[in-house]
């Protein structure tokens, strides 16, 4: 049991190093080949993953020599043969407890550190490091850190008991935030682009020079509104504010299709409470100025943001529930000792018990 109590502490690490870094995004595969199993071009892990599958529950998979699986009290007795051996059964449990769905080419590794913490701990348990009070500390912190783990999965299960009801009652309170519109847009930068000089000019001519050129293109941006309510071509419209701001990069383009409330700067929301045909206001922005003309408008169905929703509603039941516990029971912090309150970093999880992110089994040598 001493055993692996230790390695419970080994592997606090090394799962704590794998939620530190998040995998890397998938690099493209190319396209399959005409003979290639489904699924097999786009994960090459695939194919392993349909060979595990095959091997027996009770089939070994792990076997450690030289480790007995029940050391005798007598170090002198112990056979030199001795072996550990681990059935496919016993380690995807190992792995549910740990990390759920763990990738295939993840296992090996895991199971290469595992098979090592395992042989550590042994060391370790012989070397009496197993016994004392900060062995006894660690797993308390550790204890802690497992529960609240495991109740902050239980509050995530919680909160994706969504309902239909739920969903329809949600689309139904926000239905203009499920409201798609295309749209035309005129995008006038807020300054020209300012001519190369020759000389170093002072900061309060710099200062100028940047007010003048905003009164123009803000000037730039009223006449364009004026002209666009008029009727004239959005396309050329955006291509002279371009010009007149001095931009050597092309205009952009004009439509801007489905675009939902959501979609926009807060600033720029108001655009969709607007009907077909209507022209926005110049809205200013830090960037700039934008003119908004309104095309047709649709409501998405239910069904097309149905799992957007419940996605939705899942985060806000979880943050209520997180909401809570914290206002349950709050902690007060000496300032003297601790320093002054600094902003909350939300979802940070206790220190791993042995020392840090950077401390990991190491990989076994060669052979």
């Amino acid at each position: 049991m001493t055993r692996y109590a230790f390695v419970c502490l080994l592997l606090a690490t090394l799962t704590w190093g794998q939620a530190a870094s998040p995998p890397p995004p998938p690099a493209q595969q190319p396209a399959a080949q005409a003979g290639t199993p489904p699924g097999a071009a786009g994960n090459p892990a695939a194919g392993k993953d349909d060979q595990a599958s095959k091997v027996a529950p009770d089939a070994t998979v792990i076997t450690i020599n030289g480790l007995c699986d029940h050391p005798p009290a007598d170090k002198a007795a112990a056979d030199p043969n001795c072996k550990t051996v681990i059935t496919r059964a016993e380690f995807e449990k190992l792995l549910d407890s740990v990390q759920p769905n763990m990738p295939p080419r993840l296992r090996r590794q895991f199971a290469t550190r595992y098979s090592m913490a395992l042989v550590m701990a042994e060391k370790a348990h012989e070397m009496g490091l197993d016994q004392g009070p900060k062995f006894e500390d660690r797993m308390k912190l550790m204890r802690i850190q497992v529960l609240s783990q495991e109740y902050n999965q239980a509050q995530q299960e919680k909160a994706g008991q969504v309902s239909d009801q739920d969903i329809a009652d949600y689309y139904k309170n926000h239905a203009p935030d499920y409201e798609e519109a295309n749209l035309q847009r005129i995008f006038v930068p807020r300054a020209q682009q300012p001519p190369a000089s020759k000389v170093k000019l002072s900061a309060a001519t710099e200062e100028k020079r940047r007010e003048d050129s905003e009164a123009i293109m803000k000037k730039e941006a009223d006449k364009l509104h004026a002209r666009a309510v008029a009727g004239e071509d959005f396309s050329k419209l955006q291509a002279e504010a371009f010009l007149t701001a001095g931009m050597k990069t092309k205009a952009p383009s004009t439509k801007m299709d489905d675009v939902r409330r959501s979609g926009l700067p807060p600033a720029q929301a108001t655009v969709m409470d607007l009907k077909p045909g209507d022209i926005s206001a110049v809205i200013s922005d830090a960037s700039g100025f934008y003119i908004f003309k309104v095309g047709t408008k649709e409501q998405t169905p239910l069904d097309k943001v149905k799992e957007e929703i419940r996605g939705t509603l899942r985060s806000q039941h979880m943050q209520e529930q997180m909401q809570a516990v914290q206002q349950s029971a709050t902690p007060s912090l000496d300032e003297s000792y601790f320093g002054p309150e600094m902003p909350p970093t939300h979802g940070m999880p206790l220190p791993p018990p042995t020392g840090g992110p950077s401390s990991k089994p190491p990989a076994p040598g060669p052979k």
